[in-house]
């Protein structure tokens, strides 16, 4: 019976990932930034429960959202201080880095478990270089998030927040997908000599 399950289309997945931050942004429009914090928790463990809803399991990623988020945003309305919440995407991104190096330098598919349901197989050995590309990647948001909210208003971060992260992973999605194509597995037919 599980086998007749519908799976859910990429976009909704992606969509129910995305909505704390976009919830986010609209309630700081109208509230402030405390307001919105308080919303993004609750609304983020909506997110983790719809997600294992469409698919039956929970991603590493949104997990560890939930954690963080929940963990320094309830410092940030405890102390009343934004600088707990304008942390989140740098731990976030600082961990996933670390993770996929780690996995990098051990030649643990870590990235391959993550995301590569929603890819074409590829080899072990462009899974090694599309984890040591994602690592970096991740730890360039890290590092861009902590300059911007270390040098911009706070107005300028929760944009940055809100359609930034996303635009860039997007960015480097669509930049990958050449690399994915030169190292697909071809079928057995042409993979074999006399096939």
């Amino acid at each position: 019976m599980a086998k007749n399950r519908r799976k859910a289309p990429p976009w909704l997945h992606a969509a129910v990932e995305w909505s704390p931050a976009l919830i986010f942004f609209l309630i700081y429009q109208v509230w402030g930034f405390f307001a919105a914090t308080a919303a993004a928790m609750p609304v983020t463990l909506l997110a983790v429960t719809l997600t294992w809803h469409l698919g039956r399991r929970i991603p590493v990623l949104p997990l560890v959202t939930l954690f963080l988020v929940v963990v320094l945003g309830g410092l940030t309305l405890w102390f009343q201080s934004e600088l707990f919440a304008k942390l989140v995407p740098t731990v976030v991104s600082s961990l996933f880095a670390a993770i996929l190096l780690f996995g990098y330098l051990r030649k643990l598919p870590f990235l391959k478990h993550a995301i590569g349901a929603q890819m074409p197989d590829i080899t072990a050995a462009a899974w090694q270089r599309l984890t040591l590309r994602y690592a970096l990647f991740f730890a360039g948001l890290a590092v861009l998030n902590e300059v911007i909210w270390r040098t911009q208003p706070t107005e300028i971060w929760v944009a940055y927040k809100t359609y930034g992260d996303l635009c860039l992973l997007l960015l480097f999605i669509a930049s990958q997908v050449p690399f994915v194509g030169r190292h697909r597995i071809a079928g057995q037919a042409e993979t074999e000599p006399g096939a």
